[in-house]
């Protein structure tokens, strides 16, 4: 029997559909994907703690869920809403339904609204706290529910998903190739298939780690991840790229790569700010200029909030890319210094990867530094 199930907005917008996956309640800010595949790398990349995610695609599900496909050791999505969940899954490396794996994992979902309504509802009001009830039924309820939850500014989501302990991803497989230190801010299992890509050694660090730590295990050079949530509120990691880049221990300076919230970092380590955008870049088809070579690129792309490009003007940076929908800020790269970073995910797991190229550009960088600077 079918149980039905609520999807209420702080704005007193409600969508009643079905139940699917876990019968519960959970809180989150409610945002939309335009990706056609790949819901569950999206479930279980740690970019959408603090999320329910609402996927525009109508069919979800139909290949179903895989031990492979993964970009965590977990799901993170506070809650899922689809127009159609497909109950037939048809791929031969399929391990079980959506259905079961929310169930298992104990995320909520909802099916059967009008997902095409309220993705237009957010781009015009923007993105909003929001509870997906399957044990609730009475509106006015998760209303007053929705309206009482955090919401994701002046929260620190990044310590809720980084590692706590430094750890290797396959070591074996490059034992020769530069190392970098990962700063884990929310890492997705695709970065570090990407660097593996390009014969590097990947040490993921954890979000709390401090300049010294990281310098201590002779890195060959540092990226930043991306993560959850709102940039300011986590000064320590901040603090610990401001001091890579200013003043590394020990003078030994290497190249810094940020992705998404690893750019963010940076912007704000070089004096820049961030902002919330209205409802954020969520999908597999983004729109990106390359501001040297006019080239433009189809990105992935995931958050929330994004770098001021006036707030940086003083700062020794070159403005290197820019979304072509809204003109916000996408990629930067320090004057002087082997620092740069995007605001999209390059590694594309899952979609077009016309950005990998950035990992090579990274590995470059790294092999090419011990050679000019004598060691």
């Amino acid at each position: 029997m079918d149980s039905p199930a609520i999807l209420a907005l702080e704005d007193g917008a409600v969508y009643r559909g079905k139940a699917f996956g876990a019968i519960g309640e959970a809180a989150g800010e409610a945002v939309f994907n335009t990706s056609m595949t790949g819901y569950q790398e999206v479930l279980t990349d740690a970019s959408y703690r603090g999320q329910i995610v609402a996927m525009t695609y109508p069919l979800i599900g139909n290949y179903g869920v895989n031990e492979t496909d993964v970009e965590s050791h977990r799901p993170w999505v506070e809650g899922f809403v689809v127009k159609e969940v497909s109950r037939i899954r048809s791929n031969w490396r399929s391990t079980m339904g959506l259905d079961e794996y929310l169930c298992k994992n104990h995320i909520p979902g909802i099916e059967g609204i009008d997902t095409r309504a309220l993705t237009k509802h957010l781009r015009e009001a923007g993105a909003m706290r929001a509870v997906l009830s399957s044990t609730d039924d009475d509106p006015a309820s998760v209303v007053a529910k929705a309206k009482a939850s955090p919401g994701l500014v002046g929260r620190d989501l990044v310590k809720e998903v980084t590692s706590e302990k430094p750890w290797e991803w396959q070591a074996e497989v490059a034992p020769d190739g530069p190392l970098v230190a990962v700063m884990d801010y929310g890492v997705k299992y695709g970065i570090l298939r990407r660097l593996k890509e390009v014969g590097c050694r990947a040490l993921v660090m954890p979000a709390q780690a401090t300049a010294e730590e990281v310098m201590d295990r002779k890195p060959d050079g540092v990226l930043l991840s991306n993560g959850p949530g709102d940039p300011e509120p986590v000064t320590y990691a901040v603090e610990t790229v401001r001091r890579l880049i200013e003043d590394p221990p020990g003078g030994r300076r290497v190249p810094i790569f940020g992705i998404c919230q690893g750019h963010h970092f940076l912007v704000l380590a070089l004096g820049g700010r961030t902002m919330k955008l209205k409802f954020g870049h969520h999908g597999a088809n983004h729109p990106t200029k390359d501001m040297r070579t006019g080239k433009v690129a189809i990105t992935v792309q995931n958050h929330g909030f994004v770098g001021d490009i006036a707030s940086l003007e003083g700062a020794d940076v070159e403005i290197t890319h820019v979304n072509l929908n809204d003109q916000t800020l996408e990629g930067i790269e320090h004057r002087r210094l082997p620092i740069f970073a995007v605001q999209f995910h390059p590694e594309a797991s899952p979609g077009p990867h016309d950005a990998r190229y950035l990992f090579r550009r990274f590995a470059d960088l790294m092999r090419d530094r011990p050679a000019k600077a004598g060691r």
